[in-house]
């Protein structure tokens, strides 16, 4: 049955009521606020439980005048494997109390449910999260997959292990690429093409040669590293950093991101009622077990 139609009374598991852990660090000058995705039973799959959360978590770090930084972290093997589509705590109709000026998602019929919320949990988010007034550092490790990218890109710097990976695979469902469409952004036109029409991991270092990572380190130094740039950063004017942040993101505004992701999700949803049309299902036939099954394959074969 379709994900678009399925019967909206579902049960849903939450394997911990802590999908999002918070807590901070001081440094000479002001304290950074680690924000760490709490699944790792799943990867840190995000089911809305987590991007709740993860708003929350942003929201109490951007309200305290004494942290002057975000680190945003996954904890376990893998930093994120991107939107939960399989796991039992997997809650696309529940309803949340929203954070923008759209309605409750769980009610529409057709393609407006997933238009609806995706607007709100993804897009509508990841932008805010991007504009966030203070520096965010993402901290990856292994597994930086499709909405796992999401996370990472609307964050300042990204610092890397050297065995993590990128990977937006969702060309199997026939999909032009995550919500947050920030890929010809992130690299050069052709090699994003590359990344979303292949769909095959993109080692960190490789990422690093792009410019899409900032620092490439291995496993056993991340942590030190991200705790370095801390330092660096707490001791700095906290006004002087929102105004290097909005700087920035002003010029990419001008080059026009704003304007292509918007026309980019609208080309996602197309695709999702295409699929749901086709195949009974908005995810082109797919499902969570069958896309780790497809990753694993085409790793062994590159």
């Amino acid at each position: 049955m379709s994900d678009l139609i399925e019967p909206r009374k579902v049960d849903i598991v939450y394997e911990t009521e802590e999908p999002v852990l918070y807590r901070t660090e001081a440094f000479e000058g002001g304290e950074a606020a680690w924000i760490t995705l709490n699944r790792p039973q799943f990867n840190n799959a995000q089911n809305s439980q987590m991007t709740y959360a993860l708003d929350a978590a942003f929201q109490r770090a951007v309200s305290d005048d004494a942290v002057k930084l975000i680190v945003l972290a996954g904890s376990g093997k893998h930093f994120s494997a991107g939107h939960d589509i399989g796991t039992p705590g997997r809650d696309l109709h529940k309803s949340f109390e929203r954070t923008h000026l759209l309605p409750d998602h769980s009610n529409k019929p057709g393609a407006e449910l997933l238009y609806t919320r995706e607007q709100e949990v993804y897009l509508g988010m990841c932008r805010r999260w991007r504009d966030i007034s203070k520096p965010t550092v993402a901290m990856v490790q292994g597994a930086c997959i499709a909405g796992g990218l999401m996370l990472a890109w609307v964050c300042d710097l990204i610092v890397a292990s050297e065995d993590a990976y990128f990977q937006d695979p969702v060309q199997r469902m026939g999909i032009p690429g995550v919500e947050y469409f920030a890929h010809a952004f992130e690299l050069p036109p052709r090699v994003a093409k590359e990344f979303l029409l292949l769909g095959e991991r993109m080692s960190a270092q490789r990422a690093y040669s792009f410019g899409m990572v900032n620092r490439v380190v291995p496993r056993e130094q991340l942590e030190a590293e991200v705790r370095s740039i801390c330092a660096n950063l707490a001791a700095k004017g906290r006004l002087g950093l929102w105004l290097t942040k909005q700087a920035v993101n002003h010029v990419e505004e001008l080059r026009g991101k704003r304007t292509a992701m918007d026309a980019v999700f609208h080309m996602h949803h197309f695709a999702h009622a295409q699929s749901d049309l086709v195949h009974g299902n908005s995810l082109g036939g797919q499902d969570g077990k069958s896309m780790a099954a497809a990753n694993k394959r085409q790793a062994g074969e590159n």
